[in-house]
């Protein structure tokens, strides 16, 4: 495919948080409008274009899509942060929309969210705070965070120890610890991942799951972005994981202060949603979407779509070198809709 290039737009969060958007730029006409691409948490808004034969950006553009990648305040683009998600949901989000609404003048969007950027946007959508978006397709864990048990101990046995060391972790560590903590977990990483990784590959697992690895299967990715992740995973704080574990314990998303459970409510959106899991993924149990989903079929049957794929992890679902056949499809089946 052609290099890619995008423009940028700067925009401030309704707490005066720094973020940005970044639209890509092409000469073809979009006719099905703006869709915004939501990143997880320690990457950015490149994480959804990596050097694959046709990446998520490529299959959305070529079907017709105005594409816009959010870097919210999880991004490794902004300055470093301790945010948690409601910050995210209530700030970042609904200022994104409102802003790709203006600059195209689409009364209405569509996005895909991942991971964290997608749990935020999730409480962005079921408290009414983002009423343009009308289809959302979102990857690995939505309102119901399930984890494996080892994820489980992690949070809560080992989460304290590192708030007590560190403000942030970061998996380029794996390549470049720069102090005494960051050589110390390098070393933690060293005994307990073996598998044919890269360094930042195993430190990825070792801070986002339970798996060997935890985020991707490595039979779908190519050594080309295997060596391309390396350097798109960056610092991700502390807070965020004490958020998480608030919301594993609860068995759904929760607000950082305990006073809400976002999923006992009625949800203010009418958007259709659309469930991708991995059912190899060891970062979100694929019981993650299928909670989700079975949340919003109760409220509209045979309105919302789940999406189960055999052979793939977390965030493969976009890296893999073949997802452009396995899942892609499904994607934009379900954005035109």
């Amino acid at each position: 495919m052609p290099e890619q290039r995008f423009e940028e737009y700067l925009f401030t969060a309704l707490d005066g948080f720094p973020c940005s958007l970044w639209r890509l730029i092409k000469e073809e006409a979009s006719p099905e409008g703006p869709v915004l691409l939501v990143h997880g948490a320690g990457v950015s808004g490149n994480i959804f274009n990596p050097p694959t034969p046709r990446n998520i950006i490529d299959a959305l553009s070529i079907a017709g899509f105005d594409v816009w990648l959010e870097n919210w305040r999880g991004s490794i683009a902004c300055p470093a942060n301790q945010w948690d998600l409601d910050q995210a949901a209530e700030n970042d989000h609904p200022v994104a929309v409102r802003e790709v609404c203006r600059l195209t003048g689409a009364a209405n969007l569509k996005a895909i969210i991942h991971c964290q950027g997608s749990t935020s946007f999730m409480i962005s959508a079921v408290k009414g705070l983002v009423p343009q978006v009308t289809t959302v397709v979102t990857n690995a864990v939505s309102l119901h965070p399930v984890v494996p048990w080892f994820s489980r101990v992690k949070l809560e046995g080992a989460l304290p120890l590192i708030q007590s060391v560190t403000p942030f972790l970061n998996p380029r560590w794996g390549d470049e610890p720069d102090d005494a903590v960051a050589r110390w977990l390098k070393r933690w990483v060293d005994l307990t991942h073996w598998e044919k990784d890269t360094e930042v590959g195993k430190f990825v697992s070792f801070t986002y799951g339970s798996g060997h690895p935890a985020l991707w299967e490595l039979a779908n990715l190519s050594r080309v972005v295997m060596d391309w992740i390396k350097t798109e995973f960056g610092k991700v704080p502390v807070s965020f994981f004490e958020h998480i574990r608030k919301c594993v314990a609860a068995g759904q998303l929760v607000s950082a202060d305990d006073s809400v459970r976002y999923a006992d409510q009625t949800p203010k959106t009418a958007a259709r949603f659309v469930f991708l899991t991995g059912k190899k993924n060891r970062c979100f149990l694929h019981a993650s979407q299928e909670k989700s989903f079975e949340y919003f079929n109760l409220r509209r049957p045979g309105f919302h779509r789940l999406y189960e794929y055999e052979r793939y992890s977390h965030l493969d679902i976009f890296l893999g070198e073949h997802a452009s056949r396995d899942i892609f499809r499904d994607i934009i089946r379900e954005l035109q809709q």
